[in-house]
């Protein structure tokens, strides 16, 4: 089977520079995977969250200036150190503990990945952001938790 880089010549679509640009990633990687996809979780968290300030800030229709420079500062810490590494291990294993031969592969994995990785994911997430903004939130943790979750599985 051909390496992905090497289809990406078939792609025409794709100018020079972000054919250029996709290669190199893929390389990348290839060759470091985890601190890969811990750069790129590190920068699309923090332009997320970039984002999601500026759509606030228009819907709101403020006149300032500030963003809250933090915010995407904290949203890159815990994108490089824990999204990006985590969900690499994380799925790395699950395609161990439940190989695609399995019968129901695909449903077990979903199941595996919303009612034990995703819930601890969640609480984790909101444990490392108040460590980061240097407070303690852990009398509404729970019910901030809950709330996040059923979200999440969209109830």
């Amino acid at each position: 089977m051909a390496p992905a880089a090497s289809r990406l010549r078939a792609e025409a679509g794709l100018g020079a520079l972000p054919r250029r640009a996709l290669a190199q990633y893929l390389l990348f990687l290839r060759l470091y995977p985890v601190l890969t996809k811990a750069a790129t979780s590190g920068i699309l968290s923090a332009l997320g969250n970039f984002l999601a300030q500026m759509i606030e800030k228009k819907r709101k229709k403020e006149n300032s200036r500030s963003l809250d420079v933090g915010g995407p500062l904290r949203y890159a810490v815990y994108g490089f150190f824990f999204t990006g590494p985590l969900s690499h291990f994380f799925y790395f294993f699950m395609e161990h503990w439940i190989p695609p031969e399995v019968p129901l592969a695909g449903l077990r994995r979903l199941l595996l990945d919303r009612l034990v990785f995703a819930p601890a994911f969640l609480m984790l997430f909101f444990l490392i952001m108040n460590f980061l903004e240097f407070r303690v939130l852990f009398a509404n943790l729970a019910a901030l938790f809950w709330y996040a979750y059923l979200a999440s599985l969209g109830k």
